[in-house]
């Protein structure tokens, strides 16, 4: 066997063992309710498990999906970087895990890691990961944002010091709300066509990129999971998760290769907010701490000198 060739049976076991680990730590942070699995089938190839948590004390809503789909035809947000394989067949696997906390205080927070392979160059098929975690708080708290930044630094480090910088930035351009001018949030990494350089170490790196969200993400939310809040801190929370709607609705590449491939709506709509809210031309008072997570939080930047 040609050791650089993928082994998509081995990327299958770490996603499926994956989700059950994310999903175990989720419902001890909530301490109060527990993931509904619920397995489904495409009937064009493949199908998944998608595993939603709601209405939780800590957790008003999360999301877990694990899928492994395949595919006559390759859906044109996955060809738009790659036009050579439009028309191609395909297989695609990944676990996504979404997470709105109920306090205002606690973000946010999104990770993906994802594998593809599809056609054929020189008799071996073409494949890439991609993936990345990034965070959407509400109020901004430096200490957050550096700890966050710091274990995807580290995630990164092993591999090569180049990494963190270009999918950091990369993290930074996608997570852009054009119609808003303004970012979803305080970045993270976010990575695709990654094949470079060869399976093995390439698959690694997904691997600690997803181990290390959760290094990321508990820590904060069991910070701010328990801090004390009011109506207008909740009022401010929807309008934000308003903005992170849009986001995924209009831009997000999974949202669209998901329903571009015929995938399963309730899996795909899986990262939308339980509650979100819209105010006509509406603008935090100057000073307030809404306005800093505008004007200082929500701005590309170096945290880790922050």
């Amino acid at each position: 066997m040609n050791p650089s060739a993928p082994d998509p049976d081995a990327v299958r076991a770490w996603l499926l063992n994956f989700q059950a680990r994310l999903c175990a730590a989720l419902e001890a942070e909530d301490g109060g309710q527990i993931f509904r699995a619920d397995a489904w089938e495409r009937p064009e190839g493949g199908g998944g498990e998608s595993r939603v948590l709601a209405d939780g004390p800590v957790l008003e809503k999360a999301g877990v999906n694990f899928s492994d789909v395949r595919g006559l035809t390759l859906p044109p947000s996955a060809t738009e970087r790659r036009p050579q394989l439009a028309g191609k067949p395909f297989r695609a696997m990944g676990v996504s895990v979404v997470v709105h906390p109920r306090n205002p205080y606690a973000p946010t927070s999104h990770m993906n890691v994802r594998f593809l392979s599809a056609g054929e160059e020189g008799g071996e098929p073409l494949w890439w990961f991609g993936g990345g975690f990034d965070l959407t708080p509400h109020y901004g708290f430096a200490e957050d944002a550096r700890h966050w930044h710091q274990c995807a630094y580290d995630a990164c480090e092993p591999f090569d010091a180049d990494l963190y910088p270009k999918f950091k930035d990369w993290c930074d351009r996608y997570f852009f709300i054009k119609h808003r001018g303004e970012t979803r949030g305080i970045g993270g990494l976010f990575f695709d066509d990654f094949n470079e350089p060869g399976f093995e170490p390439c698959f690694g790196f997904a691997r600690a990129v997803g181990e290390a969200y959760l290094s990321a993400y508990l820590p904060i939310l069991a910070r701010r999971k328990l801090a004390p809040y009011g109506e207008r801190e909740r009022a401010w929370q929807l309008i934000r998760r308003g903005r992170y709607a849009e986001f995924n609705l209009v831009y997000d590449r999974g949202t669209h290769f998901g329903l571009q491939s015929g995938g399963r709506t309730e899996s795909i709509l899986m990262s939308m907010p339980p509650l979100a809210r819209w105010e006509y031309d509406h603008h935090p008072a100057p000073g307030s701490p809404e306005a800093d997570l505008l004007e200082n939080f929500l701005k590309p930047r170096n945290w880790l000198d922050a």
